[in-house]
């Protein structure tokens, strides 16, 4: 359990440090806040959860990865982060692409997490029936963030044009929950065995 401790610390040392590195001085404030406020909202939840509702090994780094993603999507904005350009001119594709990246997250961690839930909770029985609940909860993630995307957009007129990361595109909305559905799919197809067994390692309440 120590050892799980100094682990569970260093990863959220490793996001709030980032978290308040890319709060000094970001590309935009308001961006930068609608960007991270999920890492904001999520980090006490998991401090507070983590005796009664430890999570697994691959789960909390892939949240912490995911924290990462956007922490550093919210310093630039998406359509300015530098990795984003290099993808760009590696793959030669004309817009940068990591605003790509960060959806595919958005379906790639939320699936493992509903998968989490409902396989410790017993409230889904059957692997294919799990499968497809994990994607539809993780595409329903996705369209929820596509509608508050659509509402800054109504609220702030241009100044959303930041937060929205459209780069011009008219398909953007529908790329992004793509992504989100490859991204899914994904992490079902590739994680769940060793998600099983580190499920089967964390003690039974």
């Amino acid at each position: 359990m120590m050892q799980r401790d100094t682990f569970d610390a260093f990863l959220a040392s490793l996001v709030v440090a980032a978290l308040i590195a890319s709060g000094i001085a970001p590309h935009d404030r308001a961006t930068w806040l609608m960007e991270v406020a999920p890492v904001i909202i999520a980090l006490p939840v998991l401090a507070a959860t983590r005796r009664s509702y430890p999570l697994t090994a691959l789960l909390t780094i892939l949240i912490a990865l995911h924290a990462l993603v956007l922490i550093l999507g919210g310093a630039y904005t998406y359509a300015n982060v530098p990795f984003g350009f290099w993808l760009q001119d590696v793959l030669g594709t004309a817009r940068n692409p990591y605003d790509k990246i960060g959806h595919f997250m958005q379906g790639f961690v939320p699936a493992l997490i509903a998968r989490e839930i409902l396989i410790r909770g017993h409230h889904v029985a059957g692997r294919r029936m799990t499968a497809f609940l994990c994607v539809c909860i993780a595409m329903a993630i996705s369209a929820s963030y596509e509608l508050i995307e659509w509402a800054a957009a109504l609220i702030m007129g241009q100044g959303a044009d930041e937060f929205l990361g459209t780069q011009g595109d008219p398909w953007d909305t529908q790329s992004d929950m793509f992504m989100a559905l490859i991204g899914s799919m994904s992490a079902i197809a590739v994680l769940s065995k060793w998600h099983d067994r580190q499920l089967a390692q964390l003690p039974s309440r």
